[in-house]
């Protein structure tokens, strides 16, 4: 399953880029590694760690869940995380969440504030 969702990462990266016009050179300056890291993150033959990935979001202008919400595996298993069978990664979330500065968690809050009034609004 890691392997397909490497590959699958890889793909939403590519797409993400060529539709910004990045080269793989740029993006790799951007989060400060060589652009053949790119081309193996592209490939999927390569894993993506937390702190690449959620470079790669900010860089790309994209939320990190970007890169996984249509995967099939996750689709696969909506109902199943609706009943909270799903492992969730929470040292991936903890992680991320730590490496944010002060005015980012203030922004992922208020965020996180406006998703539950919504949510609370369709139900």
């Amino acid at each position: 399953m890691e392997e397909n969702f490497n590959k699958h990462l890889g793909n939403k990266l590519k797409l993400r880029r060529l539709a910004l016009g990045l080269t793989q050179t740029k993006v790799a300056k951007a989060i400060n590694v060589t652009f053949q890291q790119i081309q193996k993150y592209e490939k999927g033959t390569n894993g993506v760690s937390s702190v690449r990935l959620l470079q790669l979001s900010n860089y790309l202008k994209v939320p990190i869940n970007y890169f996984f919400e249509d995967y099939s595996e996750y689709l696969i298993n909506i109902e199943k995380s609706k009943e909270g069978h799903i492992n969730v990664n929470y040292n991936f979330l903890v992680k991320i969440y730590s490496e944010l500065n002060s005015d980012q968690k203030i922004k992922f809050n208020k965020n996180l504030e406006n998703i539950n009034i919504n949510i609370n609004k369709a139900v």
